[in-house]
């Protein structure tokens, strides 16, 4: 298992930057001579065009090497099928918290959403595949108006503390500007 965990606000770069260094992980793995596979799972859901024009300008940035995945919501039993060879990045993590918060709807508890991220956290620590994750750093503004967008907030830094204490490396990205936070 070897996680990695790229971090930041919205258009800091994270994504593109994680696509770079996944492809450049599936290119050391090869020139070694070693089996491997590229996986792209994708959270977001095309709520509206707009989000459509987004998720269409992620999948022209990819060429034909990565093996596409749609988890929206299921996203701990999507990472349980990767193996050993399995190079994955997930984007993001963000989306996903929102798209189960979304399905809860009003009656979302905070009970149910710690069970959804333990599952993730659970499959992220148990999976043999190299994972790179993608999230929103979402705590960097104020606190949001709203008990359900509140809800949204404290669980989305509480999930990245505990997705960047499981993972080897931690990338905070400002401005296309990687910075380690935690590992190599």
């Amino acid at each position: 298992m070897a996680t990695s965990l790229f971090i930041g606000g919205a258009r800091s770069g994270k994504s593109s930057y994680a696509e770079r260094q996944a492809l450049a992980l599936l290119q050391q793995r090869l020139d070694e001579g070693c089996a491997a596979r590229l996986h792209y799972v994708a959270t977001a859901i095309a709520f509206d065009q707009e989000m459509q024009q987004r998720i269409e300008q992620h999948q022209r940035r990819r060429g034909p090497e990565w093996c596409q995945h749609e988890s929206p919501v299921m996203l701990a039993q999507t990472l349980a099928q990767f193996q050993q060879q399995d190079i994955v990045l997930v984007d993001c993590l963000t989306l996903w918290l929102n798209n189960v918060i979304y399905n809860d709807g009003e009656t979302a508890t905070k009970t149910q959403i710690e069970q959804h991220v333990q599952a993730l956290v659970t499959a992220l620590r148990d999976s043999p595949a190299t994972i790179l994750c993608v999230s929103n750093e979402v705590g960097l503004g104020i606190i949001p108006m709203g008990e359900i967008s509140r809800l949204y907030v404290d669980h989305a830094g509480w999930m990245n503390q505990a997705i960047a204490a499981l993972a080897e490396q931690v990338t905070f990205m400002a401005a296309g500007l990687p910075m380690q936070l935690k590992g190599a």
